[in-house]
């Protein structure tokens, strides 16, 4: 086992003596947090008002993290290192705060918990606390670019941070329970894109206490030498730091760290001057402790230390006898009285343990990297536009045209901005982004592999997690990008895009988080032509997940072409501190607008197509809606059938590009007011909105409205399979066909006459059914039809 041994003791006997009082002061600080309300500094005998009345945190892996926080305080100060610490045990969260004040950083974001007894009483009081702070690591911590709930994102999130950070380190601490989620046993492979020359270090700690909340680990129970193989199966060097007595564990873990740093900077040092020559093989961590190290060796006559039942609150109940004197016996076990002076302050051989400045881990800059986000370099996207001489009459791929602008954003910001995708940059038309930059791997690259390299921008793995968690590591330490993705695929994410979504809100709530890029989103090869592979590729509802979240952070844009596309593109790569939710199509399909029409569109996010109208001067019959670009084709494609059958029908075509627009004001910050949508929709005439998703979302977003009772959606109803792309549309009732029906059906006006056009319709249906049947390809009118424009 390569294992650091005791021979190996680089510590003298009085650091080890500081470093270990430095650890029983954060573990003291800890217990407090979880515990007390009163009777900071136990001045007086601990009494049952001293503690809270609702106990909550977890103190299993607190001590862990506290023990590693400790020493990389050591070797940041020894070397000069700038340290990104994640933890991923986010419910180690006392911990954390316990360190983060302990170096000054919490008193200097949070004045008024100060560093004496008084700031005391407040940090413990406020733990977990109404009006406090949550029970885990949390934006509201200094230091933290990881929530608490991420649980297995911690290290997909380290290397997000690391790419074009090249000075930095990341220590990510993995908890064992952690460790046997999906996204972390797939985030092992983030080493074969870590490249030396321009990038950071990650050092993962595993942190083996033996337990999850009730149960043991998988890792933790694994035998040694299995463990080793599976570790240095993923590319990694493992040092195995193990045991229970704090002064040999010191002079382990000491001994450790100098050596993997060595290691770490010889690595970088040699791909800087000499160039890449291959993927290293990177150090690691196993650190092995019992859980709840220090705590309570026994309660109630059962184990705690060393088992399950000190993952949460060792003694939950405190009315039980007993339980209030072991506390007591706990806390000062820790001898405060050797820490902190009379005035509530840690003593000053204690204090100059710790890093200053920017190099304390609570206040690396990295950790809040709004302040060093810089703007992208962007190109017109005007100049990307199609042209568009006739709405309707030309094709184009959509996303084609976007990846040429993304290719000049990334040729212009070679350093700050990457593309990340499950293996679908080419499938999903961003290929022009090939002409500057390839795929990224540092593994071997064979003669015929096309697009990837070594120093390659395009982060690439079939791990919608990964991509996630890269690009979220990324956006938080002060980087750009953007994450393409199937649309039904997409949901695999849908706890990762839930906790950015609330990171970012509740950042957006402290003064000292400053903003950062927004998570940006393509989602393509969508539902209406994923014909090719059929239902288990059709799913439009991560947009129905995503406007579930809080107003201020989410936005959602169906551009229904090539121009709009670019606008909104251009839009979210300037935006900050949002999620950015983009649904475009990838095959060829008619254009719309020119790029004057697009940006005024785009800007207001909705509007009435004057040019496929023939309302003006007068009340409109009927309303025709649509949001998507498949919904607006066969809209414009249904208006014209009417057009031509119904000509003394006044219709009105509104096209929706910002999903958000539909929801009143009061509920979103670019939502319309009541009059606004009223002048668009009428306070009484019928309105047939096809839309790209489930049909329930835009009822969500306009129940409210005057006009509801008068709306009628269509959209996806669960309907697919492998067939042609018109009878996607068909099999869902969002054809041209059942669209001209729903207008016979609810403009009253019509009546009898419209009958044969009904019949008609139906018609149509049934010989797309047998055609389609027989030719396996849709109808000539259906493939060749073009917007006529006929009036």
């Amino acid at each position: 086992m390569n294992q650091t041994t005791q021979a190996n003791q680089p510590l003298s006997r009085e650091t080890v003596q500081r470093i270990d009082a430095y650890w029983r002061a954060a573990n003291y600080l800890s217990v407090g947090q979880i515990y007390l309300y009163d009777n900071p500094l136990l001045k007086q005998p601990l009494k049952r008002e001293h503690i809270k009345p609702r106990l909550l945190g977890h103190w299993g892996t607190t001590p862990g993290l506290n023990f590693i926080y400790a020493h990389l305080n050591r070797i940041i100060k020894a070397r000069d290192l700038p340290v990104l610490y994640i933890a991923g045990p986010g419910h180690g969260g006392p911990g954390l705060v316990a360190n983060v004040y302990l170096e000054g950083t919490y008193s200097e974001v949070y004045p008024n918990i100060s560093q004496d007894e008084a700031g005391l009483h407040r940090l413990f009081k406020q733990f977990s606390f109404p009006g406090g702070i949550p029970s885990h690591v949390a934006p509201e911590t200094p230091g933290s670019i990881h929530e608490g709930g991420e649980l297995g994102y911690s290290l997909a999130h380290a290397y997000g941070a690391a790419f074009d950070h090249p000075e930095l380190l990341v220590a990510c601490v993995i908890g064992d329970g952690e460790a046997e989620t999906g996204p972390l046993a797939g985030s092992w492979h983030g080493n074969k894109f870590l490249n030396p020359v321009r990038d950071g270090a990650v050092l993962p700690i595993l942190h083996l206490n033996g337990y999850k909340i009730a149960g043991p680990t998988v890792l933790a129970r694994m035998p040694p030498d299995e463990l080793e193989s599976l570790l240095v199966g993923y590319g990694h060097q493992p040092f195995f730091v193990e045991g229970d007595d704090p002064a040999t564990m010191h002079q382990l873990m000491a001994s450790t760290l100098d050596e993997i740093v060595t290691t770490i900077r010889g690595i970088q040092q040699e791909a800087r001057s000499k160039g890449f020559a291959g993927r290293p093989r990177w150090p690691m961590i196993v650190l092995r402790t019992p859980k709840g190290w220090t705590g309570p060796k026994e309660v109630d006559g059962k184990p705690t230390e060393g088992t399950f039942r000190s993952h949460q609150v060792p003694m939950g109940e405190m009315d039980k006898p007993g339980h209030v004197e072991l506390l007591e016996a706990w806390l000062k076990s820790y001898r405060p009285e050797e820490l902190f002076d009379e005035t509530g302050r840690l003593i000053p051989e204690l204090a100059e343990l710790a890093p200053t400045g920017e190099r304390r881990m609570g206040a690396i800059a990295c950790a809040n990297g709004g302040g060093l986000l810089r703007d992208l370099q962007m190109p017109d996207f005007r100049q990307y536009a199609v042209p568009v001489v006739k709405p309707g009459v030309e094709d184009a791929e959509t996303t084609r045209v976007q990846g040429l602008l993304l290719r000049d954003v990334l040729k212009l910001n070679p350093h700050n901005f990457r593309l990340f995708g499950p293996d679908e940059t080419a499938s999903n038309r961003w290929g022009g982004v090939f002409e500057v930059t390839d795929r990224c791997s540092t593994e071997q690259i064979l003669p015929t592999d096309e697009h990837v390299a070594h120093d390659g921008r395009v982060m690439e793995i079939l791990s919608e997690h990964l991509c996630q968690g890269w690009l979220e590591g990324y956006l938080l330490t002060g980087r750009h990008g953007f994450l393409n993705c199937y649309e039904a695929f997409i949901h695999i994410v849908d706890s990762m895009f839930n906790q950015h979504a609330k990171w970012l809100k509740t950042s957006r709530e402290i003064p000292w988080r400053r903003p950062i890029a927004s998570l940006n989103y393509l989602l393509t090869s969508h539902v209406w032509r994923q014909d090719h592979n059929g239902f288990s590729h059709q799913d439009p509802g991560f947009i129905d997940h995503v406007v579930n979240k809080n107003a201020q952070v989410i936005r959602v844009y169906l551009p229904p072409d090539a121009n709009t596309l670019l606008s909104v593109t251009d839009h979210c790569l300037r935006s900050r501190d949002y999620v950015n939710v983009v649904v475009a199509g990838k095959q060829p399909a008619p254009q719309w607008l020119d790029m004057d029409a697009a940006v005024l569109h785009c800007t207001a996010g909705i509007g009435i197509w004057e040019w496929a109208s023939n309302d003006r001067g007068s009340e409109p019959d009927v309303v025709m809606a649509c949001c998507g670009d498949v919904p607006t084709m066969e809209t414009l494609a249904a208006v014209e059938i009417l057009r031509i059958a119904q000509p003394d029908l006044k219709v009105r075509v509104v096209n929706v590009v910002d999903l958000m627009k539909l929801q009143p004001a009061s509920e979103h910050p670019h939502g319309m007011s009541d009059k606004e949508f009223d002048a668009l929709f009428t306070t009484d005439k019928p309105i047939i909105f096809a839309f790209h998703g489930y049909p329930w979302l835009i009822h969500r977003l306009t129940y409210r409205r005057t006009n509801h009772d008068n709306l009628h959606v269509r959209g996806y109803k669960e309907e697919g399979t492998t067939t042609t792309p018109f009878d996607m549309v068909v099999l869902n009732d969002l054809d041209r066909f059942h669209l001209v029906s729903d207008v016979v059906d609810r403009v009253p006006q019509l009546g009898a006459r419209a009958a044969y056009l009904k019949q008609e319709m139906r018609d149509k249906r049934m010989q797309h059914k047998q055609y389609i049947e027989t030719y396996g390809t849709d109808m000539p009118e259906i493939r060749n039809w073009k917007w006529s424009g006929k009036r």
